[in-house]
């Protein structure tokens, strides 16, 4: 193998709040909320690891729930989107997406299951075969897909597509990439 075969890389980069620390070690992990009432009220997050965000969602709004008024605790129970279904149940979710979507193959579905949960029928719609999910990119993504990932998951390069909500930049080439950019540049 050479630098050349590498084809991504990635690297993880974790925000550290500077809490006086005597090296980046020390530092505390944990995230530090900042509320600014000095004008319009400004919180600001610093640190914190995406494996929190739910504890963080609702340390947040308690922060900001008595200038902003509403309730407390919600999200304890509420699943994310297409999460709404139990633990056990991925295999019959599985079944019942291939049922309803025969021309998908077992990895396909299993990938729009793993990405997206009971969204997937959602985002899958009425689709009667592959010709009406709109363009074929490769590796399972179609133009459907990428219109619920600009419209629901806010992106706007291909490089968010392929890289940031998927990985499915391991498996298409730059030719496809690039019509992935112009497919939503066009869009």
């Amino acid at each position: 193998m050479t630098r050349d075969d590498i084809v991504w890389t990635y690297s993880g980069v974790r925000p550290l709040y500077d809490d006086g620390a005597k090296s980046a070690t020390a530092a505390t992990r944990d995230y530090v909320l900042s509320l600014d009432q000095d004008g319009p009220p400004l919180l600001s997050v610093f640190g914190g690891k995406i494996t929190t965000y739910r504890k963080l969602a609702e340390q947040a709004l308690a922060k900001l729930t008595p200038l902003i008024g509403g309730s407390g605790d919600w999200t304890a129970e509420v699943p994310l989107p297409g999460g709404d279904f139990p633990v056990t149940g991925v295999e019959d979710l599985l079944r019942g997406l291939m049922r309803r979507y025969p021309f998908l193959s077992h990895r396909w579905a299993l990938r729009l299951v793993r990405a997206y949960g009971t969204d997937a029928q959602v985002m899958l719609a009425d689709a009667q075969g592959v010709n009406d999910l709109g363009p074929d990119f490769g590796a399972t993504l179609t133009g459907q897909e990428v219109d619920w990932l600009m419209d629901r998951e806010y992106a706007r390069t291909a490089e968010d597509v392929v890289w940031r909500r998927s990985k499915l930049g391991l498996r298409l080439d730059e030719g496809q990439v690039t019509a992935i950019e112009g497919y939503m540049a066009n869009r």
